[in-house]
């Protein structure tokens, strides 16, 4: 059960100016929810559902931190009750997290971090990986033009990571504390934690392709076996890394020791990123995505992630169907969304891409205009087939292994911060003498476009390899307000294709459904991607009626499958949502999601 503790400083306020924000498709206002008690108002999750409705949530006023990892979650406190703000515990739990959950938390990959200042400034920060200079079009193709698996297997997989470049120009921006005391707490816990459940159960999950590259196999597989729940686990090669990165800051990453390791392990391995990809490695700030929902206005990543485009497109159209009136999780319910999801994501994989590469029509596709005509086309009760939904903008116009977590502190700064590897373990290589995997993001290209990638994702040209161009993403790290511009909501999952989808019904069962935090978090999820054409949902999450009044409205239904009974972190569930609620009265309510162990704490004044 997650703890309360009482708070002993308050943290300092953010320092920087706020950027123009992209807004699109407002609607008028309305009254906020106050997420009354979902099972009163009549709700219930299906017979056997393992999460319970009815859980306490989290409950402070000093600020709360969840994260995935209960060690991470109280680096993030920490930092808070020594004085420091939302993002300098961001910084310190996404450290951390690189240390005791390397199957998604990293410094060889990359992601994306939301910030909401106290003031109501937001800002999006882009530290997605970059395709290497030597990349080219086809280089995952054979000589018959069909598709290897070097883009998820191996060092030709890997981008230009992010992480460390991301971390330093928050740091920069938003810090208070300094450098050195946020690195501290990761390069303790690199020199021994207690082996978790989760660490045991992601290994095995991928100990038979670890085990394909010796520097990993030797650090994370001693003797070829998984480490036992309760050993001490101690990374010096790591360690070393972060200590270097807490003198240097992240010139050793991109330019010194480490950057020489990284680039040797390339040339070992016949990869391509080099010394001067590392050198010319930065993060960018955007402009967030701003769209509204039901008199709330979500802010998300924009292009090279498809979040918040795709999540403001979904909800352009069900704002115009009162879910509410039709129930949670319902067939009628689940039909409207899986409508406009299908057609949000025939959109999201044909037109985004990195927007330094190609021009974006963000603003059409958010729009209010383009949202009508698209829900114009959705039957109240026929399913469109997929192979009939095609991208919408030819006849409109004239002419995304990955964690989360999120941070809110006393003085209303919130952060929402999504990190990935891609898969768990990247593509399986830890860098020999600096202790750390690299990713395999560069499958979220369209290596053959039109071809699925390992999310069954069927993207466009637009996504194609090109040398230093990022990699469309489907990482979502969201901050809502109410109508009255108020802090609401930090959230965000990982998931792969499925980000988009949960974090956007996790808002949905707050503002449509009336649900508290435990209850949005803890809520059966559903999912459609255009291709392939079915309703995925999870494993129990949906009742057999449900799923056959969807099958007689034209859906193929399918659920996700369970795997093995100690498939921990896998077994027919979808996501990993961390999820903060600001009160009516200004409390703090948090909850992590149980599907994969995660932990929220906060602090009382």
């Amino acid at each position: 059960m997650p703890l309360t503790h009482r708070i002993r400083s308050r943290p300092a306020p953010l320092r920087g100016a706020a950027p123009a924000l992209l807004l699109l498709a407002l609607p008028g206002c309305e009254p906020r929810t106050t997420a009354s008690d979902f099972a009163r108002a009549g709700g219930s999750f299906p017979d056997g559902w393992p999460f319970p409705p009815g859980a306490p949530p989290v409950t402070a006023r000093g600020g709360i931190v969840a994260t995935t990892d209960e060690y991470a979650t109280r680096v993030g406190l920490d930092i808070l009750a020594a004085g420091g703000n939302a993002v300098d515990a961001a910084i310190a739990t996404g450290l951390a997290l690189a240390v005791v959950n390397p199957e998604a938390g990293n410094l060889g990959g990359g992601g994306f971090m939301m910030v909401r200042l106290g003031d109501g400034s937001v800002h999006a920060l882009d530290h997605r990986e970059k395709a290497p200079l030597a990349a080219t079009r086809d280089m995952y193709l054979d000589g018959e033009g069909d598709l290897t698996d070097k883009s998820v297997l191996g060092h030709l997989a890997a981008g230009v990571p992010g992480t460390v470049a991301g971390l330093w120009e928050a740091h920069r921006r938003f810090g208070t504390m300094d450098w050195a005391a946020l690195v501290e707490p990761a390069i303790r816990l690199a020199g021994g934690f207690e082996v978790t459940t989760r660490l045991v159960s992601t290994l095995e999950a991928a100990r038979d392709r670890i085990l394909l590259f010796p520097a990993g196999a030797r650090i994370f597989l001693p003797g070829g076996e998984v480490p036992a729940i309760g050993d001490t686990f101690v990374q010096p090669d790591l360690a070393a890394v972060l200590e270097r990165l807490r003198d240097q800051g992240p010139d050793d990453f991109y330019r010194g020791e480490t950057a020489g390791l990284i680039a040797a392990e390339m040339a070992r391995g016949g990869g391509i990123i080099t010394l001067e990809d590392l050198d010319r490695y930065e993060a960018v700030w955007r402009t967030p995505v701003a769209f509204g929902y039901r008199g709330h206005t979500a802010y998300s990543m924009p292009p090279p992630s498809s979040g918040g485009v795709t999540m403001a497109m979904i909800a352009g159209m069900l704002e115009r169907r009162d879910l509410a009136a039709l129930g949670w999780n319902t067939p009628e319910t689940i039909h409207l969304m899986a409508e406009s999801f299908r057609r949000a994501y025939a959109d999201r994989n044909e037109y985004l891409a990195d927007p330094d590469f190609v021009d974006l029509p963000v603003e059409e596709l958010t729009s209010g205009a383009y949202a009508a005509v698209r829900a114009a086309t959705i039957s109240p009760d026929r399913a469109t087939p997929s192979g009939e939904v095609r991208p919408g903008l030819g006849e409109f116009l004239d002419e995304s292994h990955t964690t989360h977590y999120a941070v809110v502190d006393a003085a209303g700064n919130a952060v929402a911060v999504t990190t990935s590897l891609n898969l768990w373990y990247g593509n399986k290589v830890v860098v020999d003498g600096a202790g750390f995997f690299l990713n395999n993001t560069m499958d979220d290209f369209s290596a053959k476009p039109g071809t699925p990638n390992q999310f069954g994702l069927v993207q466009g040209e637009w996504n194609a390899v090109a040398p230093g161009k990022r990699m469309l993403s489907a990482m979502s790290p969201t901050i809502v307000e109410d109508a009255d511009g108020a802090l609401f909501l930090v959230t965000g999952t990982p998931g792969g294709a499925t980000i988009i989808t949960t974090v956007l019904q996790t808002i949905m069962n707050v503002v449509d459904h009336g649900m508290n935090v435990v209850q949005a978090v803890h809520a059966p999820r559903v999912h459609h991607q255009h291709l392939p054409d079915r309703i995925l949902f999870e494993y129990g999450g949906l009742p057999k009626a449900a799923a056959r009044a969807l099958e007689a409205m034209g859906h193929t239904v399918e659920q996700r499958d369970p795997g093995p009974p100690d498939a921990y972190f896998t077994g027919g569930m979808s996501g990993d949502v961390q999820l903060i609620m600001v009160m009516p009265d200004g409390s703090l309510e948090g909850w992590s999601d149980p599907r994969r162990g995660g932990m929220a704490l906060g602090f009382r004044e």
